[in-house]
Order: structure tokens, then C-alpha cells, then sequence
């Protein structure tokens, strides 16, 4: 474990403490519960990322498969769609694949080239032709950004080093700037929010909220630049970068949720709700990031 993961490690540590000890004071069931399930994420998240690129790719395809999982269930398809569903999710091996041999080519063409052009014509094979457009146009969406994007936290793994930064570190500051600018909404919309942006989407995202956290965020890109090869300026982009994007993904899975009339999208982590309740934000994050650090680096 290099200097900068285990310094990082070490203040994760520190505050999920602090949280559980906050929270044990409190009457509120559910932060208890999100706590405690903060504990085990993290734990899975630095475990398997301990293990290098391998345990890097093999965690974010499992979170690929969970979400696609409960995509999948949440949204209405018809009986003959599980054959392209089924093809689908044989598509997430060979996408992590190339990321982990470090494959950019294939890697960025698999599933916006291949699988797009592949999918609709195994739907033609079915011979129904009732629903094509709107079930064919949902498997490719629920692909492009829940394997295509996240997926650019696993090819970010594999990247070489830069200026001492490893590609596993880099993915570290993207996971946890990405997660903590989720809590950072919530507390500066808690504390001060007042003006709603989006009501009919998320009634809970205000401005306050939006911009506490923006400028939150950034700083906290700032303080954790010991994991990139940034300068101060970019990893002040990185944070606006993050902040906007990280709020952008949240409140777009939250439209495919009022959509389908749901508030959660699942019940695998206690206290947060789905899989893509958790990695929502990332939907975005992660390919964003992934090509401002390619174009700066590589």
C-alpha cells in the first residue's frame, strides 16, 4: 500500500469513526443504518482495491452487473427482451476485460459501437416486432451508463503511473470525491437549503445544497491532490468537474425512478436503498473524470 492510499485509508477511517459516534447520540434509525453500511462499502472498496488493477476491474464490474440487475427489474420489458438482456450482460466481462489488458481501442468502442449495432438486430431475430424502438432503446441506454461509464473506473485502474500517482489511486479520488460530494449535498441542503432546483425530479436538491457542496468539494479535491499527478488549478477543475457532474448523475437515475414510480431502486444496502442509489453519481463522474485525466496525462 503506497504512502498516499494508506494516508487516505487512515482518514476514511477517521471519519466513519467520527460518524458512528455522531450518530449513536441520534434517534434517526436510517443514519445509523447508512453508517453502518458506509463501513462495509468502504471496506469492500479498499479490500478489493487493495489487491491491484485485478481487484480494481472485479469490484467495478460486479457494482456494473448490481446496477444493470436492478435496472433491469425496475423498468418495464416484455418477456421477449430477456434474450437481449441476457446478451447484455455477457457484454460485462469482455468490457472489464479490455479494460484490465488496458485495451483503449476496443475498450472505447465495445459497447457504443459493437453492442449497439449487435443488440437490435438479436431483438429483429425475435420476430416481434410490438415495442422494438422503446425496448431496444432502454437495454442500450441502462448499457451505456451503467456498464460504458462506470466502466472508466476500471480502465482508470489500469492506467500507468504519472508523477507518482498510480491509476488506483486516481480511482480513489474520484470514488471518494464523488461520494462525499453526495453527503455534502445532503448536509448544506439539511442545514441551509431553501431554493429547490429540480422539485418534480428531487424534491430534497436545492441550491444551497448544489453550491455548498460545489465549493466543498473542491476544496476537498485540493486537500486530496496527493493522489493525482494534479496541480492545484486542475484538481480545482477536478472538484467543479466532480460537483457538477456528481449532482447531474443523481438527479438523471432519479428521473428513471419517478418515471417508473419508485423511490429507491432497490434494498441491497441498508439505509441508501439500491445499488444505483449508491453509483448514481458516478454514472457520470467516472467517464468524465476518466477522459479529463486521459487528456491531460495521455
Amino acid at each position: 500500500m503506497s504512502p498516499a492510499t494508506l494516508t487516505l485509508t487512515v482518514l476514511v477511517l477517521l471519519a466513519l469513526v467520527v460518524a458512528s459516534l455522531a450518530v449513536q447520540r441520534s434517534d434517526a434509525k436510517e443514519l445509523r443504518l447508512r453508517v453502518r453500511s458506509w463501513w462495509v462499502m468502504a471496506a469492500l472498496f479498499f479490500g478489493l482495491l487493495a489487491l491491484g488493477r485485478g481487484g480494481a476491474v472485479t469490484l467495478f464490474a460486479l457494482v456494473s452487473y448490481l446496477a444493470l440487475k436492478e435496472y433491469f427489474t425496475m423498468i418495464p420489458i416484455r418477456r421477449v427482451d430477456r434474450r437481449i438482456i441476457f446478451w447484455a450482460y455477457l457484454a460485462i466481462p469482455a468490457q472489464y476485460g479490455w479494460a484490465y489488458m488496458g485495451w483503449y481501442e476496443m475498450f472505447i468502442i465495445w459497447v457504443p459501437v459493437y453492442l449497439f449495432l449487435f443488440l437490435p438486430f438479436r431483438q429483429v431475430l425475435t420476430g416481434d416486432t410490438r415495442g422494438f424502438v422503446e425496448s431496444t432503446g432502454k437495454v442500450q441506454w441502462g448499457l451505456m451508463l451503467f456498464l460504458f461509464s462506470l466502466s472508466h473506473l476500471g480502465f482508470m485502474a489500469a492506467l500507468p503511473p504519472v508523477k507518482g500517482a498510480s491509476g488506483l489511486e486516481t480511482v480513489m479520488f474520484v470514488v471518494v470525491l464523488t461520494e462525499l460530494n453526495d453527503i455534502y449535498q445532503y448536509l448544506w441542503g439539511k442545514r441551509f437549503g431553501r431554493r429547490k432546483i429540480v422539485p418534480k425530479v428531487s424534491p430534497n436538491k436545492t441550491v444551497e445544497g448544489f453550491l455548498g457542496a460545489l465549493l466543498t468539494t473542491t476544496a476537498t479535491a485540493l486537500a486530496l491532490r496527493f493522489l493525482t499527478p494534479f496541480s492545484p488549478m486542475e484538481a480545482v477543475f477536478a472538484g467543479l468537474l466532480i460537483g457538477t457532474a456528481g449532482f447531474v448523475g443523481d438527479v438523471v437515475v432519479s428521473m428513471i425512478k419517478r418515471d417508473v414510480g419508485i423511490k429507491d431502486s432497490g434494498t441491497a444496502i441498508p439505509g441508501h436503498g439500491g445499488v444505483l442509489d449508491r453509483i448514481d453519481s458516478l454514472t457520470y463522474t467516472a467517464p468524465l473524470m476518466f477522459h479529463y485525466i486521459y487528456y491531460l496525462y495521455y
